[in-house]
């Protein structure tokens, strides 16, 4: 694979995860009710995410609720929260530089090596914007795993399990990680490097024996 077609397959792979970390952080089913356990109710299902808290009847109706206060929320996700900010954030500055050093745009084509650089900055922004992701979605599954299986009065089919933004947020950690990484194989190399260096030292050199 060339250097032009790993860069653009890392792009869209990054785009991709940076915008299902956006579905992620919206959704609001970063956990859901569990329907474990003898006594399944399933007149009503609870979902609850980072922004709001959603009841679904059996009869299709639904009903969210915004957080009423940032203060009086859990740590985990006011942490969730931020990280998922942070990684939204990196991201989105990850697409503009990465367009201005793909091989493919004409911005900056005159000097190879710096385009090579700022698409390898690119490529590192997506990473990191990938591992806040990750790390936010862990934290959460974490919280939910420790309250699922904790000694508590709450039976099974009342409590709280894993909800499908978790594993959107999962793999949209993955996607900006492997669009980063080709993009980070970018970097110029050292034949490039070699090629500009003589051509910057060739002039001076005939002058002196001229």
């Amino acid at each position: 694979m060339g250097g032009g077609a790993r860069e653009l397959c890392g792009y869209l792979a990054a785009l991709g995860g940076w915008v299902s970390a956006l579905a992620a952080a919206v959704l609001p089913q970063w956990r859901q009710s569990s329907y474990a356990g003898d006594a399944i109710i399933t007149a009503v299902g609870l979902h609850e995410g980072l922004w709001m808290s959603c009841a679904a009847q059996s009869t299709g109706q639904v009903q969210c609720r915004l957080h009423d206060s940032l203060l009086s929320l859990d740590v985990h996700i006011q942490t969730s929260r931020a990280l998922m900010v942070i990684s939204l954030l990196l991201g989105f500055f990850g697409i503009i530089v990465s367009v201005v050093g793909m091989k493919c745009t004409k911005v900056g084509e005159e000097d190879p090596v710096t385009k090579s650089r700022i698409a390898v900055a690119g490529g590192v922004l997506f990473i990191l914007s990938g591992l806040c992701s990750l790390a936010a979605v862990s934290l959460y599954a974490t919280q939910v795993t420790y309250e699922f299986f904790r000694e508590s009065a709450v039976p099974i089919n009342a409590r709280y399990e894993f909800g499908s933004a978790l594993f959107v947020g999962w793999g949209a950690a993955g996607l900006s990680m492997l669009g980063g990484s080709l993009l980070c194989c970018s970097c110029p190399a050292k034949e490039r490097r070699a090629q500009q260096y003589h051509r910057q030292t060739q002039p001076s050199t005939s002058r002196e024996y001229v």
